[in-house]
């Protein structure tokens, strides 16, 4: 089981630790340009409106992964093939539609995240991006799966060096600063789509089998996709809001280091969620196959050895951060000037949070996996709703204390609280067991 769990793990924690790198890389340029502190809130705050644009459309990868886990567990090829239609169909229409609403999409994130020029310029140019990411969505959550971490592993590699490659290009070689980072996702998105199509078809041709097209829009089966998709949606825009309000929060403090410094620090907790997401996928892909197969034994022994590396990560996480955080921390600004100084500074006072939070924030992604599999997408929807009204209800009753530790408090019980939850709606996995059970 440890070995089918790392077979699918370590090629997905190579590809998600590259997205994180990629937004560290986009702090360390933004740091290096005229006027760092503010440039990184700016890069911050657009960064913060297309994660609520992507993850809000995130559901496309769940919702696929689910159904085509199962539908391989069977040996059910018919329905992999149209899973992957479907996924296909609802990106395209997804990203066109984003094009067609850029403007008032464009004002509302502006005027909410209190943007200026600097991230309007951002905004207007990665919006482009934006079909290009929702597509490989769908096409992801198609091979996780089909327990296929390769292929996604590679493109997502080739993305981002693409990406860190030409944002340094465009913003230094051409002088296009910020705005050179988002034509640098645009490029970097098509291509990655482009070579994800061409693999996926060259790799599964021999799996393919003939639709039509009325099945791939077939009522009942649409029905059953979007009821899935549709706690994952609410699940989804509950963790935008939370992570768009961090950054607004923090932009609303009236100090722009305060926003620097959290911006910064949020990106220490995503290297590690990326990193944990690895076996969240291994989870999603064997939950699912095991529940299509009807193989108990194996979906309980994978839950097990699931749960046991998601805690064994945080765990690692914590001692790195807890040695190294002041190493990590100056690869994002200048060597030298008193903006590093200050920023460290800063960072001290609520260094302990990133520390914490790796253990706090151990169950929750591994518990997402698991849900994802079996489909129990009530579960998910239902805890997110209680810890998204505890992360907005102890911030609310502890910021005007506090200040920004109660940020990070909420955020922090907000991540126990997922998890946690998740596990007890589920009558600690007993309804997931039940399904298959005779």
């Amino acid at each position: 089981m440890t070995k089918d769990i790392l077979r699918i793990a370590v090629p997905n924690i190579i590809s998600n630790i590259t997205v994180p790198i990629m937004g560290i890389a986009g702090t360390i340029i933004a740091g290096h340009l005229n006027d760092s502190i503010t440039t990184i809130g700016a890069l911050a705050i657009g960064v913060s409106i297309f994660n609520f644009i992507y993850w809000n459309c995130s559901f496309i990868r769940m919702g696929t992964s689910g159904i085509t886990a199962q539908a391989y567990g069977a040996k059910d090829f018919h329905t992999t093939t149209l899973m992957l239609a479907r996924a296909i169909l609802v990106s395209v229409v997804l990203g066109v539609l984003m094009l067609i609403l850029q403007r008032p999409l464009g004002e509302g994130a502006l005027t909410l995240m209190n943007g200026g020029d600097m991230v309007a310029d951002y905004f207007y140019a990665r919006i482009w991006a934006v079909p290009a990411g929702i597509m490989l969505f769908g096409l992801n959550g198609w091979l996780t799966g089909m327990q296929n971490a390769i292929i996604p592993m590679v493109v997502s590699i080739t993305v981002n060096i693409i990406h860190v490659a030409c944002s340094i290009w465009f913003a230094f070689g051409f002088d296009m600063g910020i705005v050179g980072i988002a034509y640098a996702s645009v490029v970097a998105q098509w291509i990655g789509v482009v070579v994800t199509a061409l693999i996926t078809w060259w790799h599964y041709r021999s799996c393919f089998t003939a639709i039509r097209w009325r099945e791939v829009i077939d009522a009942k089966a649409m029905k059953t996709f979007f009821v899935i998709n549709r706690d994952i949606i609410i699940r989804t825009f509950c963790i935008v809001c939370t992570y768009t309000f961090f950054t607004a929060a923090s932009a609303r403090m009236g100090d722009a280091t305060i926003l620097a410094v959290n911006t910064i620090l949020l990106q220490l907790f995503t290297l590690f969620s990326y990193m944990n997401d690895g076996f969240a996928y291994s989870a999603e892909a064997l939950t699912g196959r095991f529940i299509g197969a009807r193989d108990i034994v194996s979906l309980r022994k994978c839950i097990k050895h699931c749960v046991v590396w998601g805690i064994l990560t945080g765990v690692i996480f914590v001692a790195v951060y807890i040695f190294w955080w002041e190493e990590l921390l100056s690869f994002f600004m200048k060597e030298q000037g008193s903006d590093v100084e200050r920023l460290l500074a800063y960072a001290r006072q609520y260094i302990g949070w990133i520390i914490a939070i790796p253990m706090a924030a151990a169950l929750p992604f591994i518990m997402d996996g698991i849900m994802v599999g079996a489909t129990q997408s009530r579960v998910m929807r239902d805890s997110m709703l209680m810890a998204t009204v505890a992360y907005f209800g102890l911030f609310y009753a502890f910021e005007p204390f506090i200040g920004n530790d109660a940020l990070w408090l909420a955020f922090s019980s907000y991540m126990f609280l997922r998890g946690v939850l998740q596990y007890f709606l589920s009558h600690r996995f007993r309804d997931i067991y039940r399904t298959i059970e005779p």
